[in-house]
């Protein structure tokens, strides 16, 4: 299939021209970018910040405007867009019948919209059958969730399957790559640790109780630590069921069933989580990587004096967190015969 790039020369953008690269079902055929950046050859136009070296094909494709009108040999587009522009443009897409998979939060929380984690709530597709973009259906959105929403409705599922979630009380160590490039100045996180990130806490809650189509108290304290990738999450969790031991906890994640494993779908990990038993780890630096970046990491899994389990689950952020869940959802959807 041929797959468009919104926003392909922001740090998103850049994940997604990565992670496509080799992949079995989808091509880069379209780059889009402001109009500062529109006109000019793909390796003019940005500053290439991943660790491998641009792709050369890449590298001479010509940025296009972010308009319909200029992407119309696509099959559907991935949308890596800030979200100051990202409703409108996304929006003009869906109208136009060009279907958008967004990792912007502008219609996250929209009834009609999918807000999707496949291994969570690939049922969530089905609400694409209510968007009213265009008369036939061709044009609709799908959403990621928000970096930190993906990994704890990843490490709450299973959990609230068996006991029922009441109240989580979060706080989050969350990687410098979150905050885009440039980012961070380095004088504010070189040494140090940032109690607070604009915007973030308001969102965690919402998404993550649409994510798990429940109804539960979160509170959340969102932090900026100085590690390149992997936001790392504190949680300590009541439930409606309060479990028998720890052994019943384990068991909740043992016993969980992927519902898309069977899909074979090229960016699902072969094992969704890990549950680590040594004291130190999860870590980033070690584990984020690890299948794919695709992976949730859990340790520290212990009965709490307070409330009953506390646990640390961590994700690569901008794989699992951004563009490569946006591409299993895209698989996803295409597999369920939404795309081609």
């Amino acid at each position: 299939m041929k797959v468009g790039i919104l926003g392909a020369t922001g740090a998103v953008g850049q994940k997604f021209i990565r992670l496509l690269q080799d992949h079995p079902w989808f091509s880069i055929s379209a780059l889009g970018a402001s109009e500062r950046s529109s006109g000019k050859k793909y390796s003019e136009a940005a500053n290439w910040i991943e660790d491998i070296t641009l792709p050369s094909k890449v590298a001479a494709m010509t940025v296009r405007n972010c308009d319909p009108a200029e992407f119309s040999d696509v099959d559907f587009v991935f949308s890596g867009l800030d979200s100051s522009v990202a409703g409108e443009i996304e929006g003009a897409f869906a109208r136009a019948g060009i279907p958008v998979i967004s990792n912007a939060k502008n219609y996250r929380m929209d009834d009609t919209v999918p807000l999707l984690v496949p291994e969570i709530n690939p049922e969530q597709i089905e609400l694409i059958k209510k968007q009213e973009f265009t008369k036939d259906g061709s044009g609709w959105i799908v959403t990621n969730p928000n970096c930190v929403a993906v990994p704890l409705s990843m490490a709450l599922k299973p959990l609230h399957d068996a006991f029922g979630v009441d109240t989580v009380i979060l706080t989050t160590m969350q990687a410098i790559s979150g905050a885009g490039y440039p980012g961070v100045a380095s004088l504010d996180i070189l040494g140090n640790v940032v109690p607070f990130i604009s915007g973030e806490e308001p969102k965690i809650g919402p998404e993550t109780r649409k994510l798990l189509s429940a109804e539960f108290d979160l509170q959340a304290t969102a932090t900026r630590v100085p590690t390149l990738n992997g936001h790392m999450l504190s949680a300590t969790i009541k439930f409606k069921k309060k479990p028998a031991d720890l052994e019943e906890v384990r068991d909740a994640y043992s016993n969980w069933h992927n519902p898309i494993s069977a899909l074979n779908l090229p960016f699902s990990p072969s094992e969704v989580y890990k549950i680590h038993e040594k004291d130190t780890y999860p870590q980033p630096r070690l584990h984020a990587d690890q299948e794919g970046g695709m992976q949730l990491h859990i340790g520290r899994l212990r009965m709490a004096e307070v409330f009953d389990i506390s646990l640390m689950a961590m994700a690569h952020n901008t794989i699992r967190g951004a563009a490569g869940g946006a591409i299993l959802n895209a698989e996803l959807l295409h597999k369920k015969g939404y795309l081609g």
